[in-house]
């Protein structure tokens, strides 16, 4: 019976919770959990985030879907099997403005917050994470897509990026509340971790309140 490292086990593409989001993921046997790619699959042109490789099959019904106009990356540390996937299929690159300068593909369009990279999906700019810049994506205003600094390790729950990797915990704090804001979040796919499909405010209010109580706005004029 053969053995599989699945650390390279790259698993079949499966729709998500919506009928236009598809997702494959990869595990990773140092950090025991899933890394994920998604597909927004749109009559407009098909926008990829954070790919993987692609296994021959994965590879076909991607193209069944309609292929790639978009590839986002969401961070320098996601770019993944992005540059590969724009080189075969044409598609542009997105990525964070606070990192264009030494940004590790050449991108088409930079990021800030409140751009939309098409019509639909809005970024959000996540402080406090391993890279600057980070890009988060709200999806229709119910499904918010992060790359790093979101996350869950254990399914039902959602986890920040480990603490050392942090580049300023209280704005990676700050990024959780706003992210508690937002007004009709139901699901939350994250990078790397379990996906949640429903009650993600829920679980994001959670992720905060876990993080201790929010710094004192000093009185002095």
């Amino acid at each position: 019976m053969p053995v599989y490292s699945r650390s390279r086990f790259v698993e079949t593409m499966k729709r998500l919770h919506r009928s236009d989001l598809f997702g494959w993921s990869e595990f990773n046997e140092d950090r025991n959990i899933d890394f994920h790619s998604v597909v927004w699959v749109r009559a407009a042109g098909n926008v990829v985030v954070d790919p993987l490789a692609l296994s021959d099959h994965d590879e076909a019904h991607l193209q069944e879907l309609g292929g790639v106009a978009w590839i986002v990356v969401t961070n320098s540390d996601h770019v993944r099997e992005s540059g590969k996937l724009a080189e075969k299929t044409g598609a542009q690159l997105v990525g964070p403005s606070q990192e264009a300068d030494n940004f590790p593909l050449k991108c088409a369009r930079w990021l800030t917050d409140g751009d939309e990279v098409v019509p639909g999906m809005m970024t959000l700019e996540l402080e406090g994470s391993k890279t600057p810049g980070e890009l988060a994506l709200l999806l229709e205003g119910t499904t918010l897509i992060t790359g790093d600094l979101i996350r869950a390790h254990e399914g039902g729950a959602l986890c920040l990026l480990p603490e050392g990797k942090l580049s300023d915990r209280q704005k990676a704090i700050a990024s959780v509340r706003r992210l508690t804001q937002l007004p009709e979040l139901g699901a939350l796919l994250p990078g790397d971790g379990w996906p949640v499909f429903r009650d993600a405010k829920s679980l994001l209010q959670e992720l905060l309140a876990g993080l201790g109580p929010a710094p004192a706005v000093s009185s002095k004029n």
